[in-house]
């Protein structure tokens, strides 16, 4: 069983940035890679990135490249969305989730996660 728990939502200015943190717990031994999902209030749930695999291989949706970082600290057991020049349109709530064993990222969207978090709100807003 793994636990998901994400940090880090908070409202800011457009042009702003924020810091979400996805803290992981239980079993992570066949944990293979982390996805960030966003949704926005009326809209479906989308992929924002992931990273995963040995060499924490990276990917982002076309609309975060250049914007969000996404990382991992493996000693703590964390993984980090770093999103600066925030726009309003990234509003929504945030979402990490875990896939273990074979994994498969495109367009920033995780497939088939096995656990999820409970999510975290972030609004862009002046």
């Amino acid at each position: 069983q793994l636990r998901l728990v994400e940090s880090g939502g908070d409202t800011v200015q457009p042009g702003g940035s924020l810091r979400l943190s996805c803290a992981l717990s239980g079993s992570t031994s066949d944990l293979e890679a982390i996805g960030w999902f966003r949704q926005a209030p009326g809209k479906e749930r989308e992929g924002v990135s992931c990273i995963g695999g040995n060499y924490d291989s990276t990917n982002y949706r076309d609309s975060v490249k250049g914007r969000f970082t996404i990382s991992r600290d493996h000693a703590k057991n964390t993984v980090y969305l770093q999103m600066n020049s925030l726009k309003p349109e990234d509003t929504a709530v945030y979402y990490c989730a875990a896939r273990l064993n074979a994994w498969h990222c495109e367009r920033g969207a995780l497939y088939d996660p096995n656990y999820w978090g409970q999510g975290t709100q972030v609004t862009v807003s002046s």
